[in-house]
């Protein structure tokens, strides 16, 4: 018992000094850039940068919420890949346990997707398109 504690007192020391020098170069590159950087303050500085171009118009533009929704499903779904890797590559190890573990996870993530479309939340078209379209279909019909 005291040989285990010996070496896990042994690997936490790894750690320990492994975590004070990355604090340490983090303080230090930080205070580095903090005295040696510049200390004027002049009008330009604060004013946005657009690659030598001198910018025209308000910078806060509204964003549909679509975009970040999207970028929210892309990160959620995207995730499913990186779990699945894991997964195949743990596939001998698993087992039939893993496997059906993997068939209820992507059948969730399917669920999450036919959820999620059903409701229009992949429709990217306006309130007005969509009536539109369907007026549209609805004329398509009758001919």
């Amino acid at each position: 018992m005291h040989n285990a504690q010996t070496i896990l007192a042994a690997d936490l020391l790894h750690l320990i000094v492994y975590f004070g020098a990355v604090v340490a170069i983090t303080g230090i590159m930080l205070g580095g850039s903090y005295l040696l950087g510049q200390k004027h303050r002049a009008k330009a500085a604060d004013e946005p940068f657009e690659s030598g171009i001198v910018p025209a118009g308000d910078v806060h533009i509204r964003f549909s919420v679509q975009f970040y929704l999207l970028a929210i499903f892309f990160v959620i779904f995207d995730m499913e890949s990186v779990f699945l890797f894991a997964w195949s590559v743990a596939l001998q190890e698993s087992g039939w346990p893993g496997f059906i573990e993997a068939l209820i996870f992507i059948g969730v993530l399917i669920a999450a997707l036919v959820y999620l479309w059903s409701i229009g939340a992949l429709d990217w078209r306006t309130r007005r398109q969509r009536i539109g379209r369907s007026r549209g279909n609805d004329a398509l019909d009758s001919n």
